[in-house]
């Protein structure tokens, strides 16, 4: 019988540990949190000192049952869950829980904490137990109370007032500002031009380009020369003070380091999967997950990495001692910095208890791993692993020379190069970079001294545009959000998720769109919600809960300052028009009927409108198709929509097809039964052969449906998902088992029918939770002390 009861989050972490302690040692997976806010309004109640009702998560609810019955046989409790906020959390609602049922009064209870999933990490979290965190725990309650009042608050408005299915979130709702202003920016771009001049040189046979540096004595800038006219007159007047050649008149030559990049954070794993691997941040951290719960190398699981979810760039010193050794081994000894490269961490809350994402092994070579992982497995291990060894290892080094290349009195040309005399860190990693151009210093230069005269070949002149910011990336979004500070490293992943399930941006390309929805929704809330938008106000509160995390701040305080002024703010925006929302756009008139054209936003998307409810004939109605952008769509555009439905012809039976579209989508009617569109099929262009084909696998699949139908009866005999059955479309009727459904007439189906029950009707929407125990209000006294 076990004697220790150790609590983690998952299975596959669980089965790791456990190898590592001895019988008498059990562990148990929690899969999670374990409670949850009642999924209801007044879950969290701001009249009762924020107090927060509880539910255990129905999905957990077997998992926590094996908890409290391997509790029952042990004497000790022993919560090992993750060292962070969340992980906290659990062990404290998991303690809650069982302090409910009256389990803990006879246990010792202790919170273990392990940065990596290793013997010797793990012995030692066991010889340096503590109680659950007071000040992570409230920072945990703080957090999720925000995001309750937030979401059950502004939410149902924008169901109200644009369409149902909307969420609006604390982090989530600045995050897709930043989308959409990136977008008005690209949409009100207006390129400028210019023009740059180069001068191609030569020397010994070498030729390489010089930009140019001044002319007529001023310095060039990116708009010194606006149109080909200038351009062309500087280059006619350079190339005649040039003679055919240039002087150098200055050579500077020096040595330059460039250092390595820190080992990984959360924020910077996610950047650099992203731009090196093609990963999303929902992919980086489950692949990470993984690396860090456990891999099955030769019989035994084996943590690779330690905890992905850190601030942190410090690493450990038996670490770096490891690291070193591997280095001079694989590398040499002129690879390794005469001691150990430490790096500090700018995040305000980062623990510098934590380390950097590394491997938990510097001896396991991504090359030696890489049989035992999967693809992305081996792809993410190899990235951290080398990330990591390159930050603890010399310096590249670069000779550059720059050359100033003179042609005649006040024009002068600029050329830089460079050589890489000694890699470094650069022979195992280089750091990725967003949107970057090729840089020009990198290039190499034939040896010049001062005073020599250079061949010039010609002066090239060049035709620019100015272009405008480039669309977010995952990783430039992930990048951009951390230095808003908005939200933390470990929700990207969730904001990102949210923000693509919610149909508020596309990602095309690698890039993020907003959708027509996602622009409504920002605007709306950037309108009147401004404050809960602003950049600076959501870092301001991350900050504060910072504190309440490190013991600085209460957490009540926080969240009355917070709900005062937001409740008010909400209830003095109910009465806003759903027109006023919506934003309507006037595209023109009609030339048929004369009435108005406008597109905007309604309950099932976005759509143009022929007509007004106020006219004698009731408005026309057509769903914009995809691609197209309220902001964006001319009157022709809009104008098109409206050849729907469109007439097909017949089917070879004589019956008229037309396709339309409806509220599920786009379909052919054929008769009076109708067959769906595929999804890359477009209602506007699909060929009448299309149609034709679309009907025929409908009826074939009509036909092995039906046994029998009489449609002036309503009535049909079908071969449905668990045998045949008899409808008349309001009610369903078994066929007895000794009775052939192909023989069946129409009046013993109408018998059947008869006494068939009626349909029950449905209830309310059944929830993903279940009530465990009495609604709990978070609170700071036993369990706690208990723990």
């Amino acid at each position: 019988m076990a004697q220790n009861l150790v609590i983690v989050e998952s299975p596959a972490k669980a089965k790791t540990i456990e190898k590592y302690l001895g019988k008498d040692f059990r562990v148990l997976a929690s899969y999670g949190h374990v409670r949850d806010l009642v999924p209801k309004e007044g879950a969290v109640d701001p009249s009762a000192d924020f107090a927060m009702r509880y539910q255990v998560i129905d999905r957990n609810e077997k998992h926590v049952k094996t908890i409290v019955d391997a509790l029952k046989k042990a004497d000790a409790l022993l919560l090992a869950t993750d060292p962070d906020r969340e992980g906290e959390a659990i062990a404290w609602h998991l303690l809650e829980i069982l302090k409910e049922k009256g389990l803990l009064d006879d246990k010792t209870v202790q919170r273990v904490v392990f940065h990596e999933i290793t013997e010797r990490a793990i012995q030692d979290a066991l010889s340096h137990p503590r109680t659950v965190s007071d000040d992570l725990v409230d920072a945990q309650q703080a957090r999720r109370a925000l995001d309750y009042l937030v979401g059950f608050n502004l939410s149902p408005l924008l169901w109200r007032k644009v369409q149902r299915g909307l969420s609006a979130g604390r982090v989530q709702s600045p995050a897709l500002r930043l989308i959409v202003e990136r977008e008005d920016e690209i949409d009100q771009f207006v390129p400028r031009e210019y023009w740059s001049m180069e001068a191609q040189v030569q020397k010994d046979g070498q030729a390489f380009g010089s930009k140019l540096w001044t002319y007529a004595g001023d310095k060039v800038e990116q708009f010194t020369f606006t149109n080909e006219v200038d351009a062309h007159a500087a280059r006619d007047a350079l190339t005649a003070a040039a003679g055919g050649q240039l002087t150098a008149e200055t050579v500077e030559k020096k040595q330059r380091r460039r250092n390595p990049a820190p080992p990984f954070t959360t924020s910077t794993l996610q950047q650099e999967a992203s731009r090196k691997l093609g990963f999303t941040t929902t992919r980086t951290m489950r692949t990470a997950q993984q690396l860090y719960e456990g891999i099955e190398i030769d019989g035994s699981s084996i943590g690779l990495i330690t905890y992905m979810r850190t601030d942190s760039v410090s690493l450990a010193n038996d670490a770096l001692a490891e690291m070193r050794e591997v280095i001079a081994d694989r590398y040499g000894n002129k690879a390794l910095p005469d001691k150990p490269r430490q790096f500090k961490t700018k995040s305000k809350n980062a623990q510098e208890a934590h380390e950097a994402v590394r491997p938990t092994s510097a001896t396991r070579h991504p090359s030696e791993m890489r049989k035992y992982l999967n693809s992305d497995q081996a792809k993410l291990y190899e990235l951290i692993w080398k990330r990591a060894m390159a930050s603890q290892m010399q310096p590249a080094l670069y000779d550059t020379v720059s050359l100033t290349l003179t042609a005649g009195d006040g024009h002068s040309f600029r050329a830089t190069g460079s050589t890489l005399v000694e890699p470094g860190f650069i022979a195992v990693y280089q750091e990725g970079r967003d949107d970057s151009k090729a840089d020009d210093d990198d290039k190499t230069l034939p040896p010049v001294e001062q005073g020599d005269v250079l061949e010039l070949l010609e002066v090239k002149t060049d035709q620019h545009f100015t272009e405008p910011p480039p669309r977010y990336t995952e990783a430039s979004l992930v990048k951009t959000l951390e230095e808003y500070d908005i939200g933390r490293p470990s929700t990207y992943a969730s904001i990102i998720s949210t923000l693509l399930s919610r149909e508020y941006v596309e990602l095309e390309s690698k890039r993020f769109y907003p959708t027509d929805i996602g622009r409504i929704v920002t605007r709306f809330l950037t309108e009147h919600f401004t404050q809960y938008v602003d950049y600076d106000f959501t870092a301001r509160l991350e900050d504060e809960l910072d504190a309440v995390s490190r013991g600085e701040k209460d957490w009540k305080p926080l969240l009355e300052g917070f709900w005062e002024p937001f409740s008010e703010t909400v209830e003095s925006k109910q009465d806003i028009s759903r027109a006023e929302v919506a934003q309507a756009r006037e595209l023109g008139t009609d030339p048929k009927s004369g009435k108005p054209v406008i597109v905007r936003i309604g309950r099932y998307g976005p759509f143009a409108q022929i007509g007004s409810k106020d006219d004698e004939d009731k408005p026309k109605f057509a769903s914009l198709r995809p691609g197209q952008r309220l902001d964006k769509i001319t009157l022709d555009e809009a104008l098109a929509l409206f050849q729907l439905p469109r007439d097909m012809g017949e089917t070879p039976e004589g019956e008229e097809m037309q396709v339309a579209v409806g509220r599920f989508g786009p379909y052919v009617r054929y008769g009076k039964k109708f067959a769906s569109l595929g999804k890359d099929d477009d209602p506007y262009t699909v060929s009448r052969e299309r149609c034709l084909e679309l009907v025929a696998a409908k009826k074939k699949l009509d036909a092995e449906r039906e046994i029998h139908v009489w449609e002036d009866e309503g009535i049909k005999v079908l071969n449905g998902r668990y045998g045949p059955y008899i409808t008349d479309g309001k009610k369903n009727a078994k066929i007895p088992k000794d009775t052939d459904p192909k023989s069946l007439t129409l009046e013993q189906c109408q018998e059947l029918i008869a006494a068939a029950p009626e349909r029950k009707k449905r209830g309310g929407r059944k929830t993903t939770t279940k009530a465990a125990s009495k609604s709990t209000t978070k609170s700071t006294s036993k369990a706690k002390k208990k723990a």
